[in-house]
């Protein structure tokens, strides 16, 4: 093992992860980052429209994520997640007014799905074997490929999970990538399938605990500086350039780039990385949800997709956006507002608001695209990768984030 100096570029969760390791190993660790603040997609701001902080989207875990539990551990940040202690999931279908709730049990043989009171109303067991079909090999199918998607069940469930789990338009998605998210939680049971919300937000949970913890150890975090360019020499990277400044590299010192794939194909030319993306659109909005109300639910027919109830407001996350990104603000919000009363059972005019877009929230999860993802080496002995957008064998994800942070930590600790 080396012990020159790691250089992260980029501090959103992948750099962070890796930055956590490597200094909590005992390496000298500087992290840089081209923005005013960490976290990258996953961050909290205090917005004037609203007069409170919030999340600029809402990033759910799931029980099973482990790599993202192992690196909340390691900040001292367990308990800033906060969920129900079984698997329930509510859904409201805006076209026919039906509510339900799903109940998972806890262990792997999925007896939940005998039981009306605990599945999708209007399936049957046999109609849950598509998820079985799902779990093996899939090489470069897309998920329609694989199983049907149509009928009750894709409605209910397969169609809004797989869709919040990849992003992407669920039937010409990676099957593969779906069929990773489907083996890691609902084949595991219902241990692995809790919902876990940031608590009090993304910040508090996944950003600031971390930057405390590289403090401590003596690690650099240099914000607000871009990276340039990288200068590579004798098949190794060696100067890192901040405008007018040049950090020379020695002979021992490593860089993690952790940063969006067109910024790393500008940096480290021959790298190839995926190239199509799509959008996330969320809403938020200041107002109390009703006493009793679930914290989550699932939107079936409505242009929302997921609501978040928090303390004095409620949160809209909408994947796959690409239709709705480029709308009106103003006349997006109150789309959205018409599902949340609804669901809600909500009166009164449009509350305050804030319409949060990522037009490039993630890869494009289809079998294309994924088979541009790259692994964490290079070619260049020096330098690693790390990003939900490399190749984790999960879609873009906080779960895949943290995963491909590990795992270029793990290369540099080998002395890659």
């Amino acid at each position: 093992m080396t012990s020159g100096k790691v250089y992260v570029i980029g501090a959103g969760l992948a750099g962070l992860a890796a930055a956590v390791r490597l200094a909590g190993r005992g390496r000298a660790v500087t992290v840089i980052e081209a923005a005013a603040q960490a976290g990258g997609r996953c961050r909290s701001y205090l917005d004037p429209a609203l007069g409170m902080t919030i999340d600029n989207g809402n990033h759910l875990l799931l029980s099973g994520n482990r790599a993202a539990f192992d690196y909340l551990a390691e900040i001292g940040a367990a308990d800033r997640v906060a969920g129900p202690e079984e698997a329930v999931f509510d859904f409201f279908d805006l076209r026919d007014g039906r509510r339900w709730t799903l109940r998972p049990n806890t262990g792997a043989l999925a007896w939940w799905i005998f039981d009306p009171a605990r599945r999708v109303p209007g399936t049957r067991a046999l109609d849950y074997l598509a998820f079985a079909r799902l779990i093996g090999p899939q090489g470069a199918r897309r998920v329609d490929q694989a199983i049907s998607c149509e009928g009750t069940l894709w409605d209910r469930l397969i169609d809004p999970f797989l869709l919040a789990a990849l992003n992407t338009d669920p039937p010409g998605a990676s099957a593969a990538l779906a069929a990773a998210v489907v083996r890691e939680t609902l084949a595991l049971g219902g241990h692995a399938c809790r919902p876990r919300i940031a608590h009090p937000s993304l910040d508090a949970a996944f950003i600031a605990p971390a930057l405390a913890f590289l403090e401590q150890r003596g690690a650099q975090v240099r914000l607000g500086q871009r990276v340039q360019a990288l200068d590579f020499e004798a098949g190794r990277v060696a100067a890192i350039r901040l405008g007018s400044q040049t950090l020379r590299l020695l002979p021992d010192d490593q860089v993690v780039l952790a940063t969006p794939p067109w910024v790393t194909r500008d940096l480290a030319a021959g790298v190839e990385t995926p190239d199509a993306f799509k959008a996330i659109v969320n809403g938020h909005f200041r107002i109390q949800a009703p006493a009793g109300a679930p914290a989550m639910v699932g939107v079936i027919g409505g242009a929302a997709q997921w609501l978040f109830a928090f303390e004095g407001r409620i949160s809209v996350t909408v994947s796959g956006a690409d239709d709705l990104v480029d709308q009106d603000r103003e006349a997006l919000a109150a789309r959205l507002w018409r599902d949340v009363a609804r669901v809600y059972g909500l009166d009164g005019p449009l509350p305050a608001w804030q319409i949060v877009k990522e037009k490039r929230a993630t890869f494009a999860a289809t079998p294309e695209q994924a088979a541009k993802r790259p692994g964490a080496r290079t070619g260049w002995p020096n330098l690693v990768l790390a990003g939900d957008w490399t190749d984790t064998g999960l879609p873009a994800t906080i779960e895949g984030a943290i995963r491909s942070g590990h795992k270029a930590a793990a290369l540099v600790l080998e002395g890659r």
